[in-house]
């Protein structure tokens, strides 16, 4: 069993299975060794963990929850893609988008659910650049859409 695998079950973490996009986009790209990962939400088995607005709807920690399922369906991608997530050198970048209620402006907070994990499954390889940005709406009420930019080897 890979490195991270092993992290992954001893974090209780099963990654799901990909489905495939209902829109015309892939789910990740590839140049050089660079994973370009398309925006991700809280879906579990097909269904949002969570719906609505962090701020009004949802609590922060519902967030925090919702952006850490986001970072599980992504490693999920990423191994759908590579095969053995052994094969990651590190995550560059975090994208994070918040479904925000008027006048929400606690974002990072709401993406530390996120990079938490990140850095929990690639320790210091998990470490890595960040936005967090609030937004009006995501699609389908998702409270969370996050895109990553991970550095890979062949």
């Amino acid at each position: 069993m890979s490195i991270i695998e092993t992290r992954l079950k001893e974090l209780n973490i099963e990654l799901p299975p990909v489905g495939e996009p209902r829109f015309a986009y892939i789910p990740c790209n590839r140049t050089d060794n660079l994973l370009y990962l398309s925006g991700q939400d809280c879906r579990i088995n097909g269904v949002l963990m969570h719906e609505g607005k962090v701020g009004s709807d949802l609590t922060i920690e519902q967030g925090q929850e919702a952006a850490r399922q986001v970072i599980i369906n992504c490693l999920a991608v990423m191994k759908d893609y590579l095969g053995d997530l052994d094969r990651v050198v590190k995550i560059v970048k975090l994208l994070g988008f918040v479904n925000s209620a008027p006048g929400f402006g606690d974002q990072p907070y709401v993406m530390n659910g996120a990079s938490n994990l990140l850095i929990e499954v690639f320790g210091e390889n998990g470490r890595h650049a960040r936005s967090a940005i609030g937004t009006s709406d995501l699609p389908f009420h998702t409270p969370v859409e996050i895109e990553l930019i991970v550095e890979i080897r062949d």
